[in-house]
């Protein structure tokens, strides 16, 4: 008996060799690991989310004239809704950006909202903000990995997968998919759906950021559909019906 016992595990241990000795595939193996990226990720973006329950990523308009702007803002922020703030200005000069940039800086480190910058990482480091968030024709993500660290760097997926994983496997942080519904903050060239969410969220943990013509009458079933946060612009700073404080009371 204990001989047969000895060939058994002479025979499963000579199996085992083999095996550590057979070539591994290349491409099975840039799979696994860029899995395990995913998931490590989109974990640790994760525990931000479970910690701040804010699910509005509050974009700016595209001119910042008045004073009185900063007031508006600080009363938005004070509702504890908004977990980002994007500053969007593609018109102004540098000088200008740097000097409205300081002060929502102020005001966002106030009520603990990330400040992040549009398309500038440059900028972003020069006014200390959160992080940037860069479309597909600015500059790419690696680049911008070296001049902000570790801060925060998001990016425009349109409703594309394939760029979804490519975002995913240089370091991005959230991901932006849209337009959802039509905006009036710029025109829809790439128009993605409930569906174009779920198979987001089945690909990565990394936090969704759903963006296009969000408002009051619609932004539930994006929730509902596991958005992790939407993008908002045009219903708080353009509501013909509502005051920026009233617009985002009505966000429950």
């Amino acid at each position: 008996m204990e001989e047969l016992f000895s060939k058994v595990l002479l025979n499963f241990g000579q199996k085992i060799l083999k095996t550590l000795k057979e070539p591994r595939i290349p491409l099975i193996t840039e799979l696994i690991c860029a899995h395990l990226q995913l998931k490590e990720n989109g974990l640790k973006n994760l525990r931000i989310i479970k910690k701040n329950k804010k699910f509005v990523y509050l974009i700016s308009p595209n001119k910042i004239k008045k004073e009185c702007f900063y007031n508006k803002l600080s009363q938005i922020l004070s509702s504890k809704k908004v977990s980002f703030f994007q500053l969007r200005l593609k018109k102004e000069n540098l000088k200008k950006k740097i000097y409205i940039g300081k002060k929502i800086k102020k005001i966002c480190k106030k009520y603990k909202v990330n400040l992040l910058v549009n398309d500038d990482p440059m900028l972003a480091k020069k006014i200390n903000a959160d992080g940037c968030h860069l479309g597909q024709r600015d500059m790419k993500i690696l680049n911008a990995r070296k001049i902000l660290k570790n801060k925060i760097i998001g990016i425009t997926c349109h409703n594309s997968l394939n760029l979804a994983k490519k975002a995913i496997l240089s370091g991005a942080d959230y991901l932006a998919f849209g337009a959802f519904y039509s905006s009036k903050t710029k025109k829809v060239k790439y128009k993605a759906s409930l569906k174009t969410l779920s198979l987001a969220k089945k690909l990565t943990n990394i936090p969704i950021v759903a963006i296009g013509g969000i408002k009051d009458t619609n932004y539930k079933k994006l929730l509902l559909n596991k958005a992790n946060f939407l993008a908002i612009s045009s219903y708080i700073w353009n509501n013909k019906k509502l005051s920026p404080e009233e617009a985002i009371r009505k966000l429950i």
